[in-house]
């Protein structure tokens, strides 16, 4: 059964992103399940600190990304989120390649929602971990 109460499609979701930051740094939407959304980033030059790998901040915008994407999706029509708080565990270090982030539903309420997005390398090692809280506001 789908937590989700907007419809689109792959296409439409990565449309959304031209534009963006998450343009910039190559992130997309690569599966949309029944309760969860999936995306990658790409582990380059655009996502790197100066030690040469990831950045935090590079792994935080593909939590919020992913979250706020499926907290939209998971919004009553007329409805929108907007992002409350957003933290972050990094826990492994990745110099390249790609990691894929998945964020699942902790709570859908009516004026709030929570997210957790794990990011993991192409080793599915966990690289971050992120909650993310967003507020269901009235649609502008």
């Amino acid at each position: 059964m789908t937590i989700w109460k907007q419809a689109l499609d792959l296409v439409q979701a990565n449309d959304m992103m031209k534009n963006t930051i998450g343009e910039t740094l190559g992130l997309m939407i690569t599966e949309i399940g029944a309760d969860y959304v999936v995306g990658t980033m790409p582990v380059d030059k655009r996502t790197h600190q100066p030690m040469g790998i990831l950045h935090g901040g590079a792994s935080v915008v593909l939590a919020e990304s992913l979250g706020s994407f499926a907290a939209n999706l998971a919004c009553d029509i007329g409805t929108a989120c907007v992002g409350l708080d957003i933290n972050a565990n990094h826990i492994r270090s990745v110099r390249s390649g790609l990691v894929t982030g998945v964020a699942r539903a902790v709570h859908v309420g009516r004026r709030t929602q929570v997210w957790e997005i794990r990011i993991a390398d192409e080793a599915d090692k966990t690289v971050c971990v992120s909650r993310l809280t967003m507020a269901v506001i009235d649609a502008v």
